[in-house]
């Protein structure tokens, strides 16, 4: 799938939901789902600086694509970088590099999030972006 087909595919999932209760619950389950991080790349230079929580992101090279891997210490802070992992994991950094991520705006979730966790999201887009750029 391309990226721009998993956007639609968030933003068709989240159209479902009647509320942001109901959306924030979603995001809480999709961050439980998130594998967790080998203990060898929760390293300082894995964390995600601009997150409130901590954030960890390791990005390797498979044949094209690039495979992420994360971690946080807060359910919600799971939740969008499971979201973000689903949209951009398997892609190869040409993707990465030019898709803008419009399923946020799309489904409403930067608004809804305070200032800190709303740059946060940004810090790890950024972050991914730049793995995209080493890694291509």
């Amino acid at each position: 799938m391309t990226i721009k087909e998993i956007q639609e595919e968030i933003i068709d999932e989240f159209s479902m939901f009647e509320d942001w209760m109901e959306r924030y619950e979603y995001i809480i389950d999709l961050g439980k789902s998130l594998p967790m991080i080998d203990k060898e790349y929760k390293t300082d230079d894995n964390l995600i600086k601009g997150c409130q929580s901590k954030v960890w992101l390791h990005a390797e090279k498979n044949d094209d694509k690039i495979i992420f891997s994360s971690e946080s210490d807060a359910i919600l802070t799971k939740g969008m970088i499971a979201l973000l992992l689903r949209v951009y994991s398997n892609q190869t950094s040409e993707a990465i590099l030019n898709t803008e991520t419009t399923f946020i705006d799309e489904i409403g979730l930067k608004e809804h999030l305070s200032p800190t966790r709303a740059n946060g999201l940004v810090s790890m887009v950024k972050k991914i972006k730049l793995y995209a750029l080493g890694l291509s």
